[in-house]
Protein backbone atom coordinates (compact mmCIF):
# COMPACT_ATOMS: atom_id res chain seq x y z
CA UNK A 1 0.00 0.00 0.00
CA UNK A 2 1.43 3.36 -1.04
CA UNK A 3 1.31 5.84 1.86
CA UNK A 4 -0.64 9.04 1.24
CA UNK A 5 -0.13 10.89 4.51
CA UNK A 6 3.61 10.44 4.97
CA UNK A 7 6.79 10.13 2.95
CA UNK A 8 9.36 7.44 3.76
CA UNK A 9 12.94 8.72 3.72
CA UNK A 10 15.66 6.08 3.39
CA UNK A 11 19.31 7.08 3.75
CA UNK A 12 22.42 4.98 4.29
CA UNK A 13 23.20 4.43 7.96
CA UNK A 14 19.89 5.89 9.13
CA UNK A 15 16.72 4.23 10.35
CA UNK A 16 14.00 4.79 7.71
CA UNK A 17 11.91 7.84 8.65
CA UNK A 18 8.24 8.23 7.79
CA UNK A 19 7.78 12.01 7.74
CA UNK A 20 4.13 12.87 8.33
CA UNK A 21 2.72 15.41 5.90
CA UNK A 22 1.76 18.83 7.26
CA UNK A 23 -1.73 18.70 8.75
CA UNK A 24 -2.05 14.92 8.39
CA UNK A 25 -1.84 14.34 12.15
CA UNK A 26 -3.86 17.32 13.35
CA UNK A 27 -6.38 14.90 14.83
CA UNK A 28 -3.70 13.38 17.07
CA UNK A 29 -1.25 10.48 16.98
CA UNK A 30 -3.82 7.80 17.80
CA UNK A 31 -6.25 8.87 15.09
CA UNK A 32 -3.40 9.16 12.59
CA UNK A 33 -2.22 5.62 13.35
CA UNK A 34 -5.75 4.23 13.11
CA UNK A 35 -6.38 5.91 9.76
CA UNK A 36 -2.99 4.86 8.35
CA UNK A 37 -2.74 1.42 9.95
CA UNK A 38 -2.29 -0.63 6.79
CA UNK A 39 0.19 1.81 5.25
CA UNK A 40 2.31 1.91 8.43
CA UNK A 41 2.38 -1.88 8.76
CA UNK A 42 3.31 -2.16 5.07
CA UNK A 43 6.32 0.10 5.66
CA UNK A 44 7.39 -2.03 8.64
CA UNK A 45 7.05 -5.14 6.47
CA UNK A 46 9.20 -3.53 3.77
CA UNK A 47 11.96 -2.04 5.91
CA UNK A 48 11.78 -3.97 9.20
CA UNK A 49 11.67 -0.74 11.20
CA UNK A 50 10.46 2.81 10.66
CA UNK A 51 10.58 5.96 12.77
CA UNK A 52 7.32 7.89 12.34
CA UNK A 53 7.99 11.60 12.79
CA UNK A 54 5.37 14.32 13.10
CA UNK A 55 2.47 12.52 14.78
CA UNK A 56 2.62 14.71 17.88
CA UNK A 57 2.60 11.80 20.33
CA UNK A 58 1.62 13.26 23.70
CA UNK A 59 1.88 10.58 26.39
CA UNK A 60 2.33 6.91 27.24
CA UNK A 61 -1.38 6.07 27.12
CA UNK A 62 -1.53 7.32 23.54
CA UNK A 63 1.27 4.94 22.54
CA UNK A 64 -0.73 2.10 24.08
CA UNK A 65 -3.75 3.14 22.02
CA UNK A 66 -1.60 3.18 18.86
CA UNK A 67 -0.40 -0.33 19.70
CA UNK A 68 -3.99 -1.56 19.93
CA UNK A 69 -4.81 -0.05 16.54
CA UNK A 70 -1.76 -1.58 14.88
CA UNK A 71 -1.92 -4.96 16.60
CA UNK A 72 -4.89 -5.49 18.88
CA UNK A 73 -2.84 -7.80 21.14
CA UNK A 74 -0.47 -6.19 23.62
CA UNK A 75 1.85 -8.17 25.89
CA UNK A 76 2.36 -7.96 29.62
CA UNK A 77 6.10 -8.19 30.15
CA UNK A 78 7.50 -11.17 32.05
CA UNK A 79 11.16 -12.13 32.58
CA UNK A 80 12.32 -8.59 31.85
CA UNK A 81 16.06 -8.06 31.79
CA UNK A 82 15.99 -4.81 33.76
CA UNK A 83 13.37 -2.99 35.80
CA UNK A 84 10.69 -0.90 34.11
CA UNK A 85 7.92 1.35 35.36
CA UNK A 86 4.34 0.74 34.18
CA UNK A 87 2.81 3.95 32.77
CA UNK A 88 -0.50 2.47 31.66
CA UNK A 89 -1.85 -1.00 30.90
CA UNK A 90 0.86 -2.83 28.90
CA UNK A 91 2.79 0.44 28.43
CA UNK A 92 6.21 0.61 30.07
CA UNK A 93 9.17 2.86 30.58
CA UNK A 94 12.32 1.93 28.73
CA UNK A 95 14.58 -0.41 30.72
CA UNK A 96 16.30 1.22 33.68
CA UNK A 97 19.89 0.96 32.53
CA UNK A 98 22.78 3.32 33.38
CA UNK A 99 22.78 6.27 30.98
CA UNK A 100 26.53 6.04 30.39
CA UNK A 101 26.38 2.36 29.43
CA UNK A 102 24.84 1.25 26.11
CA UNK A 103 22.35 -1.58 25.83
CA UNK A 104 23.82 -3.67 23.03
CA UNK A 105 21.82 -5.01 20.11
CA UNK A 106 19.18 -7.57 21.06
CA UNK A 107 15.74 -8.87 20.19
CA UNK A 108 13.25 -8.13 22.95
CA UNK A 109 12.64 -11.17 25.18
CA UNK A 110 14.32 -13.53 22.69
CA UNK A 111 14.90 -15.91 25.62
CA UNK A 112 11.18 -16.17 26.47
CA UNK A 113 8.74 -18.79 25.18
CA UNK A 114 6.48 -16.00 23.88
CA UNK A 115 8.06 -12.91 22.34
CA UNK A 116 6.69 -9.69 20.85
CA UNK A 117 6.55 -9.67 17.06
CA UNK A 118 6.15 -5.88 17.01
CA UNK A 119 7.77 -3.27 19.26
CA UNK A 120 6.58 0.32 19.59
CA UNK A 121 8.78 3.02 21.14
CA UNK A 122 7.54 6.54 21.78
CA UNK A 123 9.76 9.50 22.63
CA UNK A 124 8.25 11.88 25.18
CA UNK A 125 11.53 13.59 26.14
CA UNK A 126 14.59 13.32 23.88
CA UNK A 127 18.05 13.19 25.50
CA UNK A 128 20.50 16.07 25.27
CA UNK A 129 22.86 13.84 23.27
CA UNK A 130 23.06 10.20 22.22
CA UNK A 131 20.38 7.79 23.40
CA UNK A 132 19.17 6.63 19.98
CA UNK A 133 17.22 3.40 19.76
CA UNK A 134 19.20 1.95 16.87
CA UNK A 135 18.30 -1.13 14.79
CA UNK A 136 20.11 -3.87 12.84
CA UNK A 137 18.81 -6.42 10.33
CA UNK A 138 18.86 -10.00 11.67
CA UNK A 139 18.86 -11.43 8.14
CA UNK A 140 22.11 -9.63 7.36
CA UNK A 141 23.60 -10.82 10.63
CA UNK A 142 22.82 -14.41 9.72
CA UNK A 143 24.26 -14.01 6.22
CA UNK A 144 27.48 -12.32 7.37
CA UNK A 145 28.38 -14.34 10.46
CA UNK A 146 30.87 -17.19 9.93
CA UNK A 147 29.05 -20.29 8.69
CA UNK A 148 30.63 -22.55 11.30
CA UNK A 149 29.54 -20.26 14.13
CA UNK A 150 25.97 -20.13 12.83
CA UNK A 151 25.90 -23.90 12.34
CA UNK A 152 26.96 -24.57 15.92
CA UNK A 153 24.41 -22.22 17.44
CA UNK A 154 21.70 -23.42 15.07
CA UNK A 155 22.43 -27.02 16.04
CA UNK A 156 22.61 -26.62 19.82
CA UNK A 157 20.84 -23.32 20.45
CA UNK A 158 21.94 -21.05 23.27
CA UNK A 159 21.45 -21.09 27.02
CA UNK A 160 20.65 -18.16 29.29
CA UNK A 161 21.36 -18.40 33.02
CA UNK A 162 19.93 -15.85 35.42
CA UNK A 163 19.99 -15.09 39.13
CA UNK A 164 17.12 -13.28 40.83
CA UNK A 165 17.58 -11.91 44.33
CA UNK A 166 17.49 -8.84 46.53
CA UNK A 167 21.06 -7.82 45.72
CA UNK A 168 21.35 -8.95 42.11
CA UNK A 169 18.99 -9.29 39.15
CA UNK A 170 15.36 -8.24 38.69
CA UNK A 171 13.01 -8.78 41.68
CA UNK A 172 10.79 -11.86 41.45
CA UNK A 173 7.56 -9.88 41.58
CA UNK A 174 8.59 -7.87 38.56
CA UNK A 175 10.06 -10.74 36.57
CA UNK A 176 7.27 -13.26 37.14
CA UNK A 177 4.34 -11.16 38.34
CA UNK A 178 4.34 -13.02 41.66
CA UNK A 179 6.59 -13.81 44.64
CA UNK A 180 4.82 -17.03 45.61
CA UNK A 181 7.24 -19.94 45.10
CA UNK A 182 4.59 -22.27 43.76
CA UNK A 183 3.42 -19.68 41.20
CA UNK A 184 6.99 -18.95 40.08
CA UNK A 185 7.78 -22.66 39.77
CA UNK A 186 4.61 -23.25 37.72
CA UNK A 187 5.58 -20.38 35.40
CA UNK A 188 9.03 -21.92 34.94
CA UNK A 189 7.60 -25.37 34.19
CA UNK A 190 5.15 -23.97 31.62
CA UNK A 191 7.91 -22.05 29.87
CA UNK A 192 10.70 -24.62 29.79
CA UNK A 193 12.87 -22.93 32.44
CA UNK A 194 15.02 -25.02 34.76
CA UNK A 195 15.03 -23.45 38.22
CA UNK A 196 16.57 -23.83 41.64
CA UNK A 197 16.12 -21.96 44.92
CA UNK A 198 19.31 -21.11 46.80
CA UNK A 199 19.73 -21.36 50.55
CA UNK A 200 19.14 -17.63 50.98
CA UNK A 201 15.87 -17.72 49.03
CA UNK A 202 17.18 -16.42 45.71
CA UNK A 203 16.23 -18.04 42.41
CA UNK A 204 18.62 -19.34 39.74
CA UNK A 205 17.29 -20.30 36.31
CA UNK A 206 18.51 -21.74 33.03
CA UNK A 207 16.69 -21.85 29.70
CA UNK A 208 17.76 -23.17 26.31
CA UNK A 209 16.44 -21.39 23.25
CA UNK A 210 16.87 -21.33 19.47
CA UNK A 211 19.50 -18.96 18.07
CA UNK A 212 18.01 -18.85 14.57
CA UNK A 213 14.27 -18.64 13.90
CA UNK A 214 12.02 -18.44 10.87
CA UNK A 215 10.05 -15.23 10.44
CA UNK A 216 6.35 -16.10 10.87
CA UNK A 217 5.21 -13.88 7.97
CA UNK A 218 8.02 -14.11 5.41
CA UNK A 219 9.61 -17.49 6.14
CA UNK A 220 13.06 -15.86 6.18
CA UNK A 221 15.68 -17.20 8.59
CA UNK A 222 16.79 -14.63 11.17
CA UNK A 223 19.59 -14.49 13.75
CA UNK A 224 17.33 -14.11 16.80
CA UNK A 225 18.88 -14.18 20.27
CA UNK A 226 20.69 -12.25 22.98
CA UNK A 227 23.84 -14.37 22.94
CA UNK A 228 26.24 -11.42 22.90
CA UNK A 229 24.32 -8.78 24.85
CA UNK A 230 23.72 -10.99 27.89
CA UNK A 231 27.17 -12.56 27.94
CA UNK A 232 29.69 -11.69 30.63
CA UNK A 233 32.17 -10.42 28.00
CA UNK A 234 29.79 -7.64 26.96
CA UNK A 235 29.57 -6.30 30.51
CA UNK A 236 31.62 -3.32 31.57
CA UNK A 237 34.85 -4.95 32.84
CA UNK A 238 34.73 -3.17 36.20
CA UNK A 239 31.10 -4.22 36.73
CA UNK A 240 31.87 -7.81 35.72
CA UNK A 241 34.86 -8.00 38.05
CA UNK A 242 32.88 -6.56 40.98
CA UNK A 243 29.92 -8.90 40.48
CA UNK A 244 32.19 -11.91 40.08
CA UNK A 245 34.05 -11.00 43.26
CA UNK A 246 30.80 -10.53 45.20
CA UNK A 247 28.71 -13.44 43.85
CA UNK A 248 31.15 -15.80 42.13
CA UNK A 249 31.37 -16.76 38.43
CA UNK A 250 27.98 -18.52 38.53
CA UNK A 251 26.29 -15.71 40.45
CA UNK A 252 26.17 -13.07 37.72
CA UNK A 253 22.68 -11.63 37.14
CA UNK A 254 22.81 -13.12 33.63
CA UNK A 255 25.17 -14.97 31.33
CA UNK A 256 24.96 -16.99 28.13
CA UNK A 257 26.52 -20.22 26.87
CA UNK A 258 26.27 -22.58 23.95
CA UNK A 259 23.19 -24.77 24.09
CA UNK A 260 25.34 -27.71 25.19
CA UNK A 261 26.63 -25.69 28.15
CA UNK A 262 30.06 -24.82 26.75
CA UNK A 263 31.20 -21.25 27.54
CA UNK A 264 31.13 -18.71 24.72
CA UNK A 265 34.54 -17.21 24.00
CA UNK A 266 35.28 -13.52 24.27
CA UNK A 267 36.30 -13.55 20.60
CA UNK A 268 32.87 -14.84 19.54
CA UNK A 269 31.07 -12.16 21.55
CA UNK A 270 33.34 -9.44 20.12
CA UNK A 271 32.75 -10.67 16.57
CA UNK A 272 28.97 -10.67 16.97
CA UNK A 273 28.94 -7.18 18.52
CA UNK A 274 31.27 -5.82 15.83
CA UNK A 275 29.01 -7.14 13.08
CA UNK A 276 25.99 -5.60 14.77
CA UNK A 277 27.77 -2.25 14.78
CA UNK A 278 28.63 -2.59 11.08
CA UNK A 279 24.93 -3.13 10.31
CA UNK A 280 23.52 -0.50 12.69
CA UNK A 281 21.00 2.09 11.53
CA UNK A 282 20.32 5.01 13.86
CA UNK A 283 18.27 8.20 13.98
CA UNK A 284 18.35 10.68 16.89
CA UNK A 285 15.12 10.97 18.85
CA UNK A 286 12.85 13.99 18.57
CA UNK A 287 9.90 14.62 20.89
CA UNK A 288 6.78 12.88 19.61
CA UNK A 289 8.61 10.31 17.47
CA UNK A 290 7.18 6.79 17.28
CA UNK A 291 9.51 3.93 16.30
CA UNK A 292 7.95 0.70 14.98
CA UNK A 293 10.22 -2.38 14.94
CA UNK A 294 9.63 -5.90 13.64
CA UNK A 295 11.20 -7.68 16.62
CA UNK A 296 11.98 -10.88 14.72
CA UNK A 297 13.63 -9.27 11.71
CA UNK A 298 15.38 -6.39 13.49
CA UNK A 299 17.48 -6.21 16.64
CA UNK A 300 17.52 -2.93 18.55
CA UNK A 301 19.81 -1.20 21.02
CA UNK A 302 19.92 1.85 23.26
CA UNK A 303 22.95 4.05 22.97
CA UNK A 304 24.57 5.88 25.89
CA UNK A 305 23.20 9.36 26.46
CA UNK A 306 23.34 12.57 28.48
CA UNK A 307 20.48 14.62 29.90
CA UNK A 308 16.93 13.49 30.53
CA UNK A 309 15.45 10.79 28.30
CA UNK A 310 11.90 9.44 28.45
CA UNK A 311 11.03 6.75 25.94
CA UNK A 312 7.99 4.55 26.50
CA UNK A 313 7.54 1.01 25.17
CA UNK A 314 4.71 -1.22 23.98
CA UNK A 315 5.12 -4.90 23.05
CA UNK A 316 2.60 -6.43 20.65
CA UNK A 317 1.82 -9.36 18.34
CA UNK A 318 2.91 -12.37 20.45
CA UNK A 319 4.98 -15.03 18.66
CA UNK A 320 6.07 -18.40 20.07
CA UNK A 321 9.40 -19.42 18.46
CA UNK A 322 10.11 -23.18 18.40
CA UNK A 323 12.64 -24.60 20.82
CA UNK A 324 15.98 -25.87 19.43
CA UNK A 325 16.48 -29.46 18.38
Amino acid sequence: MRPENFEVLVEQGRTPVAQVAAGAADEGAEAFAARNRDALLAVVAEHGAVLVRGTGLRDAAELGAIGKHLSGTLLTEREGLASRSAYAENVYSSSKWPADQPMCMHHELSYASEVPGLMLFGCLTPPASGGATAVADARKMLAELPAELVERFETTGWTLTRNYGELVGVPLAEAFGDVDRAAVEEYCRRNGIEHEWTADGALSTSQRRAAVVTHPATGERCWFNQIAFLNEWTMDPDVRDYLTMEFGPSGLPFNTAHGDGEPIGEDVVARINALYEANTLREPWQAGDVLLVDNIRMAHSREAYTGDREVVVVMADPVAPPLPG
